[in-house]
């Protein structure tokens, strides 16, 4: 075998700039992931027709439910009566309980699966808040109802949202930083899909 004696070592890379260690990086990444790997090829995923196809998608979905808005507005009754309402709310009730179990356990365990059990969580926090605000409103449950979701059911969400976010934040620094020890992260809302090149500061 020949020898390779353009062999960068640690010395070198420290040489770099955070843009260079990051775009060395990323060329890396490329060849190590250029052939399939246990049936997967991560640049055979093609990211860039993955997220048109989810944009348009997302797309039809929101003009499909505000027409379905519009036809509810229209046509539902005022009134209804239901059955299976004891099973409805223990059901969700449940769901609810399924959720900060799941959430507990990935805390405890230290998992990344932590954030969606906090997106999921706090979501079904802002649901019941919502349906139990509506569903008795001008009945004698309402002021409780409204204090519910103020004092305590929004207030969990909030606090879940935020953990999610913090969360994704601090996954982002921790990769970021492997590739660039000064390397700043942008706000969540601006840091690219799947971790592509970082935006630079406006």
């Amino acid at each position: 075998m020949g020898t390779k004696p353009n062999v960068i070592n640690e010395a070198d890379l420290r040489e770099l700039t955070p843009d260079e260690r990051r775009e060395l990086a990323n060329k890396l990444c490329v060849i190590d992931y250029s052939r399939p790997v246990a049936g997967l090829s991560m640049p055979g995923l093609n990211l860039s027709r993955g997220r048109r196809l989810g944009a348009a998608f997302s797309i039809v979905c929101c003009v499909v439910l505000a027409g379905w808005i519009v036809i509810l507005a229209l046509t539902l009754h005022r009134n209804y009566t239901t059955t299976h309402w004891r099973l409805a709310w223990v059901g969700f009730d449940i769901a609810e309980l399924a959720a900060f179990a799941a959430t507990g356990w990935a805390f405890w365990r230290g998992r990344q699966i932590v954030i969606a059990c906090l997106l999921v969580t706090g979501t079904l926090l802002c649901c019941d808040a919502w349906f139990d605000v509506i569903l008795d409103l001008r009945t004698g449950d309402m002021w409780w109802s409204i204090a519910s979701a103020l004092i305590i059911e929004l207030p969990l969400a909030f606090l879940m949202f935020n953990a999610a976010r913090r969360l994704i934040r601090l996954s982002t620094l921790v990769a970021v930083s492997r590739v660039s020890e000064r390397a700043e992260v942008p706000p969540l809302w601006r840091i690219p899909l799947f971790g592509g090149q970082l935006p630079t500061r406006q």
